[in-house]
């Protein structure tokens, strides 16, 4: 089978028709040299129904080809054949994902069974497939409509989650790639890789079989090599020292690939290629550190769904393609949102040096088999993806979400987020961890909230508070009806200073127009103080009614009235002093000249210096076209990194029509470095024409006033 879906076009033999998704779901741990891909027509029963359904999409979606939701229970069958080249090797059936659990049978015979809707699993099936033989592959799977309980993030669940009105069409039965691999007759069960010591990568390997096997890992593309040792806990490791090391990072993303050779002496050895990257992310006080140079995450939340496939993407190269659009937008980091997504698109991000924030789905009340079911997807977690250096922190509960929204008033939901943190603490101790993003924090390697505000005055003065220190609650709305002060801590015993503050949510606006608006002000006003190490804007695409994305459902580009994402979320920005007035009429049409005080926040590596400038343009012109002209200039500005400069006033022309004004930071060589604007337009009051004061007037019903 082929690396990549574009090289060779691979049919299903059941329709005749090609193979969705057909790509080796796995580059981060190549072992394609010798797979079979189980995608594709499966015959599915389920309450009455009796149809073809096409895997890997989950049954509610229309490309599953049943489209139904709340339906309980599925049962997936087909033929599968192991090649007959495979004689002699171990045989491993292997899923992406199947929500919640699945009952595996060969031949009507139990081969295993798996619990947990997101978490990817494999059964050897060895012992009951004959090679170039047909066997009947069947997977009973049961996907509870009462979902609180159980991890399930923004699937929606009857009853009615609290947050129903954030949660989408759930997602049930198969919904990532299911395949056959050949491994050798002693296997690498599984392969840690870490290069957080920026010299070398560290390797442990568990082993399926002969424990005394020899165990070798070398770099591909070089010829040194080591022999792993056992450690006395079933596991064997071993460390291969890199002379000249070249580091991961978002400018310069270069990836090992460490192929590790498993052989029994049975004549049938094992190897498997991993990718990981020389990264070190850290804690220092209130800062981030990658590789020892401070970085602010500027990030997007990514809910991972698409029109018509769900929580699956309908190709790799969609998967991909957020990506890059994320990038395009001038995100550097993208929250993976109550999910984990697919290897395919965390090795997307290992290759164009994308950060990430990956976390698991969470239940929706609190319980003790609730809070077990959500532990119990940590291993899994880890050990799937917690080789790819992109993923820079581990996030945990999502506010209180499975905690019944009261950390602060219940030992045992408290207890239950420390817990958490403790066992993926224990799993991997290379990258901070978030308990609960949002609020209410109790133990966390960085504090962050949830804040959504409408109104511009507010937010500028939240955002002095919270960096001051002086202000500690904001109100969030649980419900239309709810609306409760969160505190950004859950105790008073966790420290006031001393740990990073970062925004893991934020966005405002009704039309494209405004949250696009919201977005420059806002973002501006975070930018403005350097204790804040980042923020998540949410959210990078619609989801079904949800449509607070910067892209569509189908991330095609809204209208944002002129604003530039990217310019926005650049490394370099500026910071007006000033309140802008409402969307599409930043200031009115000056009569007479003013001044602005321009500050300038530089997130780099190193001192940067310009001039800023100012020129008004047409209204609604680009402003990704700068003139060359201006109206004003300043002296040169000199930023050093992660200072908000001194304020340069700047004096800016009388403008008696409608227009733009573009303001920019441009270097000696006219390198435009950073770019901000006010738009200049008549403010109309708003129209409250036939409001009646103390009297409800009730809306006519269509066809009968």
């Amino acid at each position: 089978m082929s690396l990549s879906s574009t090289d060779t076009i691979d049919i299903d033999p059941a329709v005749g028709a090609p193979i969705p998704r057909p790509e080796y779901p796995r580059p981060d741990r190549d072992r394609s040299a010798r797979w079979v891909s189980l995608n594709g027509r499966w015959d599915f029963s389920a309450d009455g129904i009796v149809a073809p359904i096409t895997v890997p999409f989950a049954w509610e979606t229309e490309a599953s080809g049943i489209h139904r939701t709340w339906l309980e229970s599925g049962t997936y069958r087909r033929v599968i054949q192991a090649p007959s080249e495979w004689a002699g090797s171990r045989i491993v059936l292997s899923f992406g994902a199947v929500h919640h659990r699945a009952v595996v049978l060969i031949d009507g015979a139990i081969v295993g069974e798996h619990v947990g809707g997101y978490e990817s699993f494999e059964i050897d099936l060895t012992d009951h497939l004959s090679v170039g033989a047909d066997a009947e592959l069947t997977v009973e799977v049961e996907a509870p409509a009462d979902k609180r309980a159980i991890p399930h993030g923004k699937q929606r669940s009857i009853p009615r989650d609290d947050y129903d009105g954030v949660a989408f069409t759930p997602t049930s039965g198969i919904w990532q790639s299911v395949w056959l691999e050949a491994r050798g007759a002693t296997y690498a069960e599984t392969v840690e890789v870490r290069g957080d010591s920026l010299t070398g990568i560290g390797i442990a390997v568990t082993l399926r079989g002969q424990q005394d096997a020899a165990v070798r890992a070398r770099l591909v593309g070089a010829d040194a090599g080591i022999e792993l040792e056992t450690d006395g806990s079933g596991r064997l490791r071993g460390r291969i020292e890199i002379d000249e090391p070249q580091l991961w990072s978002p400018e310069s993303p270069h990836l090992y690939r460490v192929e590790v050779t498993v052989d029994d002496g049975s004549g049938f050895p094992d190897s498997v290629i991993v990718t990981t990257g020389l990264r070190r992310i850290e804690v220092r006080g209130e800062c981030l550190y990658l590789n020892d140079t401070r970085f602010s995450m500027r990030g997007v939340l990514d809910q991972g769904y698409w029109p018509d496939t769900g929580l699956t993407a309908p190709t790799n190269e969609a998967l991909q393609r957020d990506i890059h659009l994320a990038r395009e937008l001038g995100y550097n980091l993208v929250r993976k949102h109550l999910k984990f997504e697919e290897p395919l698109w965390l090795h997307e991000a290992d290759v164009t040096g994308t950060l990430v924030w990956a976390e698991p789905a969470c239940p929706s009340r609190f319980s003790a088999e609730a809070a077990e079911a959500f532990d119990a997807q940590l291993p899994a977690m880890v050990e799937r993806d917690g080789n790819h250096p992109s993923i820079v922190i581990w996030g945990l509960y999502n506010e209180e979400w499975g905690l019944d929204w009261d950390i602060p008033g219940s030992t045992a939901r408290a207890e239950a987020a420390v817990r958490a943190y403790d066992r993926l603490r224990t799993l991997d101790d290379t990258r901070p961890i978030i308990e609960n993003s949002g609020w209410s924090h109790v133990k966390s390697d960085i504090v962050d909230w949830h804040y959504y505000e409408p109104d511009l005055a507010t937010w500028k003065h939240a955002m002095a508070e919270i960096a001051e220190g002086t202000r500690e609650t904001f109100p969030v709305r649980l419900a239309p009806d709810f609306i409760v002060d969160k505190s950004l801590y859950g105790t008073s015993e966790f420290p006031r200073h001393g740990v990073p503050i970062v925004n893991g949510e934020y966005g405002e606006g009704f039309t494209s127009l405004e949250r696009a608006w919201h977005l420059r002000w806002e973002t501006q006003e975070m930018r403005r103080h350097d204790r804040f190490a980042g923020y998540i804007y949410t959210e990078f695409a619609d989801v079904e009614h949800e449509g607070a994305g910067l892209l569509t459902e189908d991330r095609r580009r809204k209208d944002w009235g002129g604003c530039v994402p990217a310019a926005v979320n650049a490394e370099t920005v500026l910071v007006l002093d000033m309140l802008p007035l409402r969307a599409g009429a930043d200031i009115e049409p000056p009569a007479e000249k003013f001044t602005l005080d321009v500050h300038v926040s530089h997130h780099g590596a190193s001192t940067v210096s310009g001039c800023l400038h100012a020129a008004w343009l047409s209204a609604g012109a680009r402003i990704a076209e700068v003139p060359y002209r201006h109206e004003t200039s300043s002296s040169t500005v000199h930023v050093v990194p992660f200072e908000l400069s001194d304020a340069v006033t700047m004096t800016v022309p009388a403008r008696h029509e409608p227009g733009r004004l573009l303001i920019w930071l441009a270097d000696g060589s006219g390198t435009v470095l950073a770019r901000s604007f006010l738009d200049a337009a008549e403010v109309e009051p708003p129209n409250r024409r036939g409001a009646r004061e103390g009297e409800f007037v009730e809306a006519p019903v269509p066809g009968e006033g």
